[in-house]
């Protein structure tokens, strides 16, 4: 049985968390873009002061001004599901709710 010590106790291996990462873009229709580029500041703000994100990136594409490339890494799912909920439920969520959303999410150890 191998176990390791986490956040404060022993667990099981099996039972350790699993870091979520995302890993994608958004396509933003011109639009939305204005408003879209003021907001990202304090919603990447907002992410990174939340409980479990560990790294938080969007970033306007060089080469394309309607892509925003975005990584994300939270300490758990429950810290991603967190993220999402408040992100649905946001300003942010409001005015992003026309971006065309391509993301790869995956867990790692």
């Amino acid at each position: 049985m191998i176990e390791a010590l986490q956040l404060g106790k022993l667990i099981k291996k099996d039972q350790m968390l699993r870091k979520i990462i995302l890993e994608g873009y958004i396509i933003v229709p011109d639009a939305d873009l204005e408003i879209i580029k003021n907001e990202l500041k304090t919603h990447i703000n907002l992410t990174r002061e939340e409980v479990g994100c560990i790294k938080f990136i969007v970033e306007q594409d060089q080469n394309d001004k309607n892509r925003f490339n975005v990584y994300e890494e939270f300490l758990d799912q429950n810290a991603f599901n967190s993220h999402q909920n408040r992100v649905k439920n946001s300003y942010w969520g409001k005015v992003t709710k026309n971006v065309k959303r391509d993301y790869k999410i995956f867990e790692q150890d």
